[in-house]
């Protein structure tokens, strides 16, 4: 079956000038590799700075990649047209982080909710009123909200209509970029539920970022853990949390606190060490407790654990 969306070799630079003038490289993106198919879930793992949100901003084309391709249904969106971007945004939407930010303050429901339609070529305010109702009851809540402003609601309201407004174009891709670590606990198990009975509803392929490993577990089919612009493990949510065969993968996972287990503070980071500067090696290496001479010389390629179960470590 061929993949709805195919990240192939994707690569991003950013260049970064200093106070003095002079110029520096960040590779935020070193050669990701994906493919989701229509209906999946796939949840993308890492620490703050690991690129996580830099690959979504690339797959909606907030920015452009400086190698690779995106492929989309068979096409390749990588470096299409202002033109065609349209088109694209309505297949693809993104719902982010903060919802407050991210819904304008002088804008009613109604109007957030109807705005996309205008540009979809729905006519009629009946029709786009009805719509909005649609879509409000599909997230849980009633219509007698329209009339309302964002700041009139809880955090996790907000991020209900964030998802609302996601789903006006009737998109095919949702990106969700760490869309409940803003919200208390109970409050994040309400937007996983509405979110997982919206994809059975309308088969919703999901790209689910989060460093939250349970909450990725509970959404995803499968997960890629992310470091440093490489994808280090990918295989099906469950292995990847009971079984984890990444070093890097096995660090998180300790991270995470448990009740009834004693928590060790995972090894901090040596900042005298710049993994970029590891051109053919594994980035992981300077942190690794299983490091040897191979793995900076030369880069791991994906290893089979399982068969749908791959690894990116000599090691695996």
């Amino acid at each position: 079956m061929e993949p709805l969306l195919e990240i192939r070799d994707l690569k991003k630079t950013f260049k970064i000038k200093n106070f003095f003038g002079s110029t520096t490289e960040v590779q935020a993106l070193k050669g990701i590799s994906l493919s989701i198919a229509k209906g999946e879930s796939l949840g993308i793992v890492g620490e703050s700075g690991c690129g996580k949100s830099t690959l979504a901003n690339l797959i909606i084309r907030l920015d452009e990649p400086t190698e690779g391709s995106i492929i989309l249904d068979g096409q390749d969106i990588s470096h299409i047209k202002e033109k065609e971007l349209r088109k694209l945004r309505s297949r693809i939407q993104i719902v982010f982080q903060d919802p407050y930010s991210s819904l304008s303050p002088r804008m009613t429901v109604e109007e957030i909710l109807t705005e996309p339609m205008c540009v979809e070529g729905v006519k009629t305010t009946k029709q786009m009123r009805d719509k909005a109702v649609e879509l409000l009851e599909l997230v849980g809540m009633r219509s007698s909200n329209l009339s309302r402003y964002p700041h009139e609601f809880s955090g996790g309201q907000r991020q209900r209509l964030s998802i609302a407004r996601a789903l006006t174009t009737e998109p095919d891709i949702l990106l969700l970029d760490e869309p409940t670590s803003a919200l208390d606990v109970s409050v994040q198990a309400q937007v996983l539920n509405i979110l997982t009975s919206l994809q059975k509803q309308m088969n919703l392929t999901y790209l689910f970022i989060s460093h939250n490993l349970a909450v990725v577990k509970y959404i995803s089919n499968r997960t890629a853990v992310m470091y440093r612009g490489k994808v280090m493990e990918i295989g099906p949510s469950k292995n990847i949390l009971m079984s984890p065969a990444h070093p890097y993968t096995k660090k998180l996972l300790e991270a995470v606190p448990i009740v009834g287990k004693p928590f060790h503070q995972p090894d901090t980071e040596d900042a005298s060490v710049n993994d970029g500067d590891i051109v053919d090696g594994c980035s992981y290496y300077y942190r690794c407790p299983f490091a040897e001479k191979r793995c900076l010389e030369q880069q791991p390629e994906f290893l089979a654990k399982e068969a749908s179960h791959l690894v990116a470590c000599w090691k695996g």
